[in-house]
């Protein structure tokens, strides 16, 4: 991140830690209290798990189900609003909201019904803030720094889960008899996030008309027009009803089989959160101007063994904790792509309306995440079990994904051999129109130039490949991943003006088209002539035809370098 979009984003960073910070750790007192409450005159065994369980799990629903219902009002003031005016309106109700949990514990130190309204309170605070605080993100920094954005968003965010988590049970234990005192500092903070909501920068509403029907109208269009918000929803829905489901089991496993303390419980959870910021700096660097959702499998990858080690191996404290930094690193993998492309390829006039409509879904997922979570706690099936099912779902899910959008994981082996075998260096990326068609124009040096296109932009190419190429028995499942046009001379004059057409077409339905003009390989390292075919792809379009140059290909092993292909070595070991 540039110094002038870390000043643009300075307010918003702080006031959602403080929000964060906030909702974490009044979740996490109420839950205790509850825990403290029922489990009083138990002794360790499934009993007490089922018990903490259940508990645990009241005190998500609570503060879930607002989220769920009022993710779409949100969303419409995000759009009908200035997104800053919502941002202050609803740091406003949340110093409310912590001064009266503060009073709630001091007129029932044991805890009662007040603080389970006040949590429900917390989760409609955030129902309302969450459309504002991720819609303003492409209205403050432009779109090569909103992958990174949305890193540093996270890493705040999750530092607030991580201090927040810790605090609670801390915060709880040092009031002693005062418990009152814990929300109380709760409601300071909450003014500190109110002031720096004021350094939020001005926006405009993104428009004038329009209530809670028309946000579902307008999103569910946008969605059935963007490929990619439809991978991105529901794969932000299934990860987050996993995520739900592991992280309520966690403060579970924290008491109930580490047996940790009330100051102690939010440990695991923190652990867990570090990793999350790690991960996020982690994916801003991968991604560098790019949004590279093909990170987003190998986080479910590493989510789906850390689970697994959980549940099998039932380490000690110090094996958990690794762990669960471990689980952390690859939730980011997932979340901060899915959220960049939602932020991404939502349009500007109707993004809070897409973004609620997802969370509205997310939420969903949450809620029967930790209904999940009970359920299986009351059938009889311990932490640990918990932790295997939630891993194996997460295998399944993934595997599903793949096999839909094969190209997500192509975009996966890019990023992990230009990141090792191939070191990127991209120029002039910002040429790159973000939305409409385009029509690339490179020089062919090597076998693997269309890869390296892929992985040097985040929107997907259709190549126009030849026939013997596209319908070759070893590379099919490939061309049918990348979508690709194929070519072919031999078919004659008709064969090529289809392609053509097909290329032309998907120009005019905003796709971006590479064709090689050379069309072949060059055997010198030299520019070879182009031929026309690229002339009549943008005849009659306003679109723009953009050259690019693959340098310093020539001489690797799938070039023509030496007279062959592949059969010698390449110039430079990594």
């Amino acid at each position: 991140m540039t110094t002038t979009s870390f000043h643009s984003l300075r307010g918003l960073l702080i006031a959602q830690f403080f929000g964060a910070f906030n909702d974490n750790a009044w979740k996490l007192m109420v839950a205790l209290l509850a825990i403290r409450q029922a489990t009083a005159h138990m002794a360790p065994g499934p009993e007490l798990e089922a018990a903490t369980q259940t508990q645990t799990t009241l005190a998500f629903v609570i503060f879930t189900l607002p989220l769920v219902l009022l993710s779409l009002v949100g969303g419409t003031l995000a759009d009908r609003l200035s997104k800053r005016t919502v941002i202050i309106a609803i740091k406003v109700v949340e110093v409310l909201l912590m001064s009266v949990g503060a009073i709630a514990l001091w007129l029932n130190p044991a805890g009662g019904i007040l603080p389970l309204i006040v949590l429900c309170g917390m989760g409609v605070h955030s129902a309302l803030f969450a459309p504002s605080k991720y819609g303003i993100l492409p209205e403050l920094i432009p779109h090569e720094r909103l992958a990174a954005g949305n890193g540093l968003l996270e890493v705040w965010t999750f530092a607030a889960i991580l201090a927040g988590t810790a605090a609670g049970g801390f915060l709880l234990e040092i009031a002693g008899d005062h418990r009152w005192m814990a929300p109380l500092t709760l409601a300071a903070l909450s003014v500190v996030g109110l002031v720096a909501a004021f350094a939020v920068p001005h926006v405009s509403p993104a428009r004038t008309t329009g209530g809670v029907g028309s946000t579902i109208r307008i999103a569910w269009a946008a969605i059935r027009t963007e490929r990619l918000l439809r991978l991105a929803i529901p794969g932000q829905v299934f990860f987050w009803t996993i995520a739900s489901l592991f992280a309520q089991n966690v403060l579970v496993y924290a008491k109930a089989v580490l047996h940790l303390s009330d100051a102690m419980s939010g440990l695991p959870l923190t652990l867990l959160s570090v990793g999350i910021g790690l991960g996020a700096m982690v994916v801003g660097r991968l991604s560098q101007s790019r949004i590279e959702y093909g990170l987003i499998p190998l986080g479910a990858a590493g989510a789906a063994i850390a689970l697994s080690l959980l549940g099998a191996l039932v380490p000690p404290l110090v094996g958990t904790f690794l762990i669960l930094g471990l689980l952390g690193v690859s939730c980011s993998f997932i979340f901060v792509p899915l959220n960049a492309i939602l932020q991404w390829r939502s349009p500007p006039d109707c993004r809070g309306a897409v973004i609620s409509f997802c969370n509205t879904c997310v939420f969903i997922g949450i809620l029967l995440g930790s209904l999940a979570g009970g359920s299986l706690a009351n059938i009889g099936l311990s932490t640990s079990n918990i932790f295997l099912v939630t891993a194996a779902v997460t295998v399944v899910g993934t595997l599903w994904a793949l096999w839909l959008m094969p190209d997500v994981f192509l975009r996966l082996l890019l990023v992990i051999l230009t990141n090792t075998l191939y070191r990127l260096r991209i120029v002039g990326q910002q040429h790159i129109p973000q939305s409409g068609g385009a029509l690339l124009v490179p020089n062919h040096m090597s076998f693997v130039d269309g890869f390296l296109l892929i992985a040097s932009i985040d929107r997907p190419i259709r190549f126009v490949v030849d026939a013997a190429y596209a319908t070759h028995p070893l590379l099919t499942w490939l061309m049918t991943a990348m979508n690709v046009i194929p070519i072919s001379s031999a078919g004659g004059p008709r064969m090529i003006l289809r392609a053509l057409r097909s290329a032309g077409q998907a120009l005019d339905d905003g796709e971006i088209v590479c064709i090689f003009p050379e069309g072949q390989i060059t055997r010198t390292g030299t520019l070879l002539p182009f031929r026309r075919g690229f002339e009549r792809i943008v005849k009659g379009r306003q679109v723009p035809v953009i050259p690019a140059h693959l340098d310093r290909v020539w001489g690797s092993i799938f070039s023509f370098e030496g007279g062959r292909f592949f059969t010698k070595w390449p110039e430079r070991i990594p």
